[in-house]
C-alpha cells in the first residue's frame, strides 16, 4: 500500500507550519507527497517547498478551483497500474489535505488500519474536530436533506467524548483528511469543476454511492479543522464577500444533479420554494446579505439548465446497479426539525434581551468581586465543562426542580379553571365570532362596512391579528378566542415571571429567592381572573394583561450600552405596543406619557445623555411607529369623527364599571375575586416601602402608579357621547398597571425582608413574627385567587343568550345585505332602541364598528315613525333600506305590534316564541348604501401597514449569526 499526500493551499501561512508538522510526525509516514499552491499571496509556497521540496510542489494562478488543483496534483504523479484490482495492485491511495487542516499524529495510521478492516472500502475519512479549540465535533461523516443543508448529525457545539466512535458507512467524508483510491477517483472523474470550492465531499461521495462504492468513517483518525474559507477568515478570488452564496449554489447544484429522475420535478420545486423561504428568513434574522446570497444562488443555479442536464448526463454514465446513496441521505423530517429549531433560536433570541442587560451588569460587579482563580485551568475549559453540564440532564433537572413543578402545576390548574373556553364562547363583552377568518379579512380591508344602514368607521386594530390567527390555524375563528382566553395568563405569568428577574439583578447582582419571583408570576398572571376581566368576556383587558410584561422587558433594552440593541429593542416595543393599542388604544396613549415623563426627567437629571441621538431616538422611533403600524385603524377613526374610540377597549358595550375601590382592589366588576385579597396586594405594596435597600426602585414603583392612579381619576370624570350611547372611557388597562407595580414593588421589598433575615444577624422576635405574617399573607392573594376561580364559575361566558330572531330570519338574513332585520326593543312610553342585523348577526369586531357608528337620522326616523305613526310609506323606506323582516323580541309592546298589524306593506310573520312578534316588508327589497366598498385610500394604508409591520418585524428580530471576520 502507497499512500501520497495530496495538499492544496492558497494564503494558508497561519496553519502551514502546524498542518506540514502534523503530517512530518505521522506515526504512519506517508509514502509521497505533492502539493498545488493556487497562487498564494503570502507566503504559503515557500513554506510547503521548504518542508516538502520545490520539485512536489506545483504553482497554478489564483483563479484555479479545488477540483483543477487536485486534478493537476494527480498528473504530475506516475500513471496508475493497469493490472486488476484483483492482482493485488490497487493499494495506491490519495490522502488530500488542506492547508488549515492538521492531523494528528494516529491519523493515517488508524485510516489505513481501517483498510485492512474495511477491503472494500473505497473512500474512509476522520472526525474533524475544530481548530483552535480542538474540542468541539465539525463533522463525523456527512450527508445533505432535501432542502439541500449539509447534515452532520451533531448538536451545536457538541464536545467529542467519543460518542461517536463507532466506524460505519456514510454518503461523503469532507475532502480534508479524506482518503480514497486512486483509481476511484479517477474514475468519478475528480471533483466536478461546477462545484469550485464547496460542496465537493458531498457530490463525490453521492456519485461513489450510486456508483457502488463504499465511504465510510473513521472516527479513531482525527483531523483539526480550521474551516478558513467556510467562517470568511480567508478570502479567495473564487468567493470573495459571498461565501455562503458559493455553500448554497454548491448545495442547489448537487441535489439537482443527483436526485432521481422521478424525484427531480419534486425538487426542483421543493428546492426553489425552499430558497424564497429562507430568504424571507434571513431577512427575519436581519441577515440581508446573506439572503441577497441566497436569491443570488437559486438563480444562478435555475438560470442555467443546461450545466445541471449536463451533470446529471455525465452522472448517469457512471451509475452502478448497487446504489446505497438512497438509504444514506438523510432522513424526510429533518429540515421539518432544523425549521422548528430556527423558530425556537428566534423566540429565545427576542425574549432575552433585557436579561441580557442584566446579566452583563450582574456579571460585571461579580467579576470585580470575584477573588483571582486558584487553578491552573483555563477560562476555556471551564466555560466547555460548564456548557456541558448545562447541557445535559434537562429533563431530570425539570422534574427534580420545585420552582419548575410549581409553575408547571399552575398552569394546569389555570387551564382547569378556565375550562368553558374549551367550547364555543360567547357573552358579557365577547361577541359571537364569525364563521370563517375570511369575514375577518373582509373587515379588515373594507373601508365602508354593510353593517346597521352602512357606516365607514374602521374595523377595530385587533381584527388583523385575529384574521391572521384564525387563518393559520386553518380558518377556525373560535379557537382563535379559545387560545386567548386559555392561553393569556399562562403567557402572562411567564412573562412577569422573566421580568422579575431582570428587575431584581438589576437591583441587586446576587442571587435572590425563586420562589418570590414564583409569587409575582402567579399573582400577576392571575390578574385577569381575579378582577373580572376574564368572567366578563373583556377580552381586550385579558390580551392586555399578557402583553405588558413582556413590552415592559423589551423596553427595558432602552438601558443597553450597545446601540444596536437599542434600536432593535425600539422595534420590539413598538410591535408590543401596537399589538396592545390594537384591543385597548390607551396603551399607546400611556406609553407616550410614561415617555415623556422619563425623559424629562433625564433631560433634567442628565441633559447630557439626551444629546445622543441613539439614546433619546430608539424609545421616541418606537413609539412613532405604533400609529404606522395602527395606519388603517387609527387614521379613519379620527377623519370619521370616532376618536372617542380611542378611550374604548375591545368588546362591546358597556365597558368596565371601575371605581374608586375596583383601583385598588384591582377589581372591574361584580365578577372579580373577593376585594380583601387586593387589599392584601396593596398592603403589601405598602410595606414594601419600609427596607431602605430597595426603597429607591420600589418608589419608582409607587410613581408609575401615582401616574397610572391620576391619569384614571381624570378619565373617569369623563363622559364619551356614542352615537347611539353614553359611557366612560375603559379603565381596566389601569387596574392591570396598578396591579403589576404592586406585584413587582412587593417582590423587591420582599426580597429585602429576607436578605436582613438571612444575614446572619440577631432580630427581635417581633420582627420575625411580622414576617411570618407578611409571609403568610402574601401566600393567601395568590393561592386565594386561584382557588376562587377554580370553584367560581358564575360568569358571563357560561351563560347561554336566548336567541331573538328566529332561524328562518337568520337563513335569510345570509342571503345578502338586502335581507335584514330589524330589531326593535321597548316601547312607545319608555323608548325604543334597535338594531339591524345582516348576514350571520352581530359578530366579534362589527360590535365596536356599530358602537361609533353614526345614527342615519333619516332611517332613525322611519324607525320612530313605525313605532309611533305607521305608515305604508314607512314600510317602503325598510324595504329601500335592505330591511326584510321587522321583530319585536318578547315581551313586545301590545300598542307598537297592533299598530304594526293594521300598516300597508307589512304581513305577519311567525315567531318561535309567542310572546315575540314579527312582520315580513311586503315591498321590493334594495341595499341602497349598505354595500360594502374599499377606497383607493383604504388600499393605500393597507400596504403601509404591510410594509411597516414587515420592516419593523425585521427591525426587531434577532441576529442569529455572528458578523464574519474581516
Amino acid at each position: 500500500m502507497t499512500v501520497t499526500a495530496l495538499l492544496v493551499s492558497h494564503d494558508g501561512e497561519r496553519w502551514l507550519p502546524a498542518v506540514l508538522a502534523g503530517v512530518a510526525a505521522q506515526n504512519r509516514p506517508v509514502d509521497a507527497v505533492v502539493a498545488v499552491d493556487t497562487g498564494s499571496r503570502d507566503e504559503s509556497r515557500t513554506l510547503v517547498e521548504a518542508a516538502w521540496g520545490a520539485e512536489n510542489v506545483h504553482a497554478l494562478d489564483g483563479s484555479t478551483t479545488f477540483p483543477q488543483a487536485v486534478r493537476a496534483a494527480l498528473a504530475t504523479l506516475p500513471p496508475t497500474s493497469t493490472e486488476a484490482p484483483e492482482a493485488g495492485l490497487d493499494d495506491e491511495w490519495i490522502w488530500l489535505l488542506h492547508d488549515d487542516a492538521n492531523p494528528d499524529p494516529d491519523a493515517l495510521l488508524a485510516l489505513t488500519l481501517a483498510i485492512e478492516e474495511y477491503p472494500d472500502a473505497d473512500v474512509l475519512g476522520p472526525k474533524l474536530r475544530e481548530w483552535p479549540s480542538l474540542r468541539r465535533l465539525l463533522e463525523v461523516g456527512l450527508t445533505i436533506t432535501g432542502t439541500g443543508h449539509r447534515e452532520t448529525g451533531l448538536e451545536r457545539g457538541e464536545y467529542d467524548q467519543g460518542q461517536h466512535d463507532e466506524p460505519r458507512q456514510v454518503l461523503a467524508v469532507n475532502t480534508a483528511g479524506m482518503l480514497v483510491r486512486r483509481r476511484v477517483l479517477e474514475e468519478l472523474g475528480g471533483f466536478d469543476d461546477e462545484l469550485p470550492m464547496f460542496g465537493n465531499d458531498i457530490d463525490f461521495g453521492w456519485r461513489a454511492a450510486q456508483a457502488g462504492r463504499t465511504t465510510m468513517v473513521i472516527p479513531q483518525a482525527v483531523v483539526f479543522h480550521a474551516e478558513a474559507a467556510h467562517r470568511g477568515v480567508r478570502r479567495t478570488p473564487l468567493t470573495g464577500r459571498h461565501t455562503h452564496f458559493q455553500e448554497r449554489r454548491a448545495a442547489l447544484f448537487t441535489m439537482l444533479v443527483n436526485a432521481s429522475g422521478r424525484a427531480l420535478p419534486w425538487q426542483v420545486v421543493r428546492l426553489f420554494l425552499g430558497s424564497l423561504l429562507r430568504v424571507l428568513g434571513f431577512l427575519v434574522v436581519r441577515s440581508v446579505g446573506e439572503a441577497l446570497d441566497e436569491l443570488a444562488a437559486v438563480l444562478s443555479v435555475y438560470s442555467r439548465p443546461r450545466a445541471v442536464l449536463a451533470g446529471r448526463r455525465a452522472r448517469a454514465g457512471r451509475r452502478g446497479e448497487a446504489s446505497s446513496a438512497r438509504s444514506l441521505l438523510a432522513p424526510a423530517w429533518l429540515p421539518y426539525r432544523h425549521g422548528l429549531d430556527f423558530l425556537t433560536d428566534l423566540a429565545t433570541a427576542a425574549t432575552n434581551q433585557a436579561s441580557d442587560v442584566a446579566e452583563r451588569r450582574r456579571a460585571a460587579k461579580l467579576a470585580d468581586a470575584a477573588p483571582p482563580p486558584t487553578s491552573g485551568r483555563s477560562r476555556a475549559s471551564v466555560d466547555e465543562e460548564e456548557e456541558l453540564l448545562q447541557d445535559s440532564g434537562i429533563v431530570a433537572r425539570f422534574a427534580t426542580n420545585p420552582v419548575a413543578m410549581v409553575l408547571l402545576l399552575f398552569v394546569v390548574l389555570a387551564v382547569v379553571a378556565a375550562r368553558p373556553a374549551f367550547g364555543t364562547i360567547t357573552g358579557g363583552a365577547l361577541s359571537q365570532v364569525p364563521a370563517d377568518a375570511a369575514d375577518w379579512w373582509r373587515l379588515h380591508v373594507e373601508s365602508r362596512h354593510p353593517l346597521g344602514t352602512g357606516t365607514d368607521v374602521p374595523a377595530p386594530a385587533y381584527v388583523l391579528p385575529f384574521a391572521a390567527l384564525a387563518t393559520i390555524l386553518g380558518g377556525s375563528t373560535g379557537a382563535v378566542i379559545s387560545s386567548l382566553m386559555l392561553l393569556a395568563i399562562p403567557f402572562g405569568a411567564w412573562g412577569a415571571w422573566r421580568l422579575l428577574r431582570v428587575v431584581g439583578h438589576l437591583v441587586d447582582t446576587r442571587d435572590l429567592p425563586r420562589w418570590l419571583h414564583v409569587w409575582g408570576a402567579v399573582t400577576y398572571g392571575l390578574v385577569p381572573a381575579t378582577s373580572g376581566a376574564w368572567g366578563e368576556g373583556r377580552f381586550g383587558t385579558v390580551a392586555v394583561a399578557a402583553l405588558l410584561p413582556w413590552t415592559a422587558l423589551a423596553a427595558l433594552g432602552f438601558a443597553d450600552p450597545e446601540r444596536d440593541r437599542r434600536w432593535r429593542a425600539a422595534w420590539r416595543t413598538a410591535l408590543l405596543v401596537a399589538l396592545g393599542a390594537a384591543f385597548v388604544p390607551g396603551v399607546w396613549l400611556f406609553a407616550l406619557l410614561v415617555a415623556a415623563i422619563v425623559l424629562g426627567a433625564a433631560a433634567f437629571v442628565a441633559p447630557r445623555v439626551l444629546r445622543d441621538r441613539d439614546v433619546w431616538g430608539p424609545p421616541v422611533a418606537g413609539l412613532l411607529a405604533v400609529p404606522v403600524l395602527l395606519a388603517p385603524w387609527l387614521l379613519p377613526l379620527v377623519t370619521t369623527g370616532s376618536a372617542p374610540g380611542l378611550l374604548l377597549e375591545a368588546g362591546r358595550l358597556p365597558g368596565d364599571r371601575v371605581d374608586f375601590l375596583g383601583l385598588v382592589t384591582g377589581r372591574l366588576g361584580d365578577l372579580g375575586a373577593p376585594w380583601w385579597l387586593g387589599v392584601l396586594l396593596a398592603v403589601l405594596a405598602v410595606l414594601a416601602l419600609v427596607p431602605r435597600s430597595t426603597r429607591v426602585p420600589v418608589i419608582v414603583c409607587w410613581l408609575v402608579a401615582l401616574a397610572a392612579a391620576i391619569v384614571a381619576a381624570v378619565l373617569g370624570l369623563v363622559r364619551l357621547s356614542l352615537p347611539a350611547t353614553e359611557t366612560r372611557p375603559s379603565l381596566g388597562l389601569f387596574v392591570v398597571i396598578l396591579q403589576g407595580v404592586a406585584v413587582i414593588a412587593t417582590v423587591l421589598g420582599a426580597e429585602a425582608y429576607l436578605r436582613r433575615l438571612h444575614d446572619g444577624a440577631a432580630h427581635p422576635l417581633w420582627q420575625r413574627a411580622v414576617a411570618a405574617l407578611l409571609a403568610v399573607g402574601a401566600a393567601v392573594v395568590p393561592l386565594g385567587g386561584l382557588g376562587w376561580w377554580l370553584v367560581n364559575q358564575d360568569d358571563a361566558l357560561t351563560r347561554t343568550e336566548q336567541a331573538v330572531v328566529p332561524a328562518y330570519m337568520e337563513q335569510s338574513s345570509q342571503l345578502g345585505v338586502e335581507h335584514g332585520v330589524l330589531v326593535i326593543r321597548g316601547s312607545v312610553d319608555d323608548g325604543v332602541d334597535y338594531r339591524v342585523r345582516r348576514g350571520d348577526g352581530i359578530t366579534l369586531g362589527e360590535d365596536e364598528i356599530l358602537s361609533l357608528a353614526d345614527v342615519d337620522r333619516d332611517f332613525d326616523a322611519a324607525v320612530r315613525a313605525l313605532v309611533s305613526a305607521p305608515t305604508s310609506a314607512v314600510a317602503k323606506t325598510l324595504g329601500d333600506a335592505g330591511i326584510e323582516y321587522v321583530v319585536l323580541p318578547s315581551p313586545a309592546d301590545g300598542t307598537v305590534a297592533a299598530g304594526l298589524d293594521a300598516t300597508a306593506g307589512l304581513v305577519q310573520a311567525s315567531a318561535e316564541d309567542r310572546s315575540t312578534r314579527a312582520w315580513k316588508v311586503d315591498r321590493p327589497l334594495e341595499a341602497a348604501g349598505v354595500e360594502s366598498r374599499t377606497s383607493a385610500l383604504r388600499v393605500v394604508l393597507l400596504v403601509v401597514q404591510g410594509l411597516a409591520i414587515l420592516v419593523v418585524l425585521v427591525l426587531a428580530a434577532p441576529t442569529l449569526r455572528k458578523a464574519r471576520d474581516e
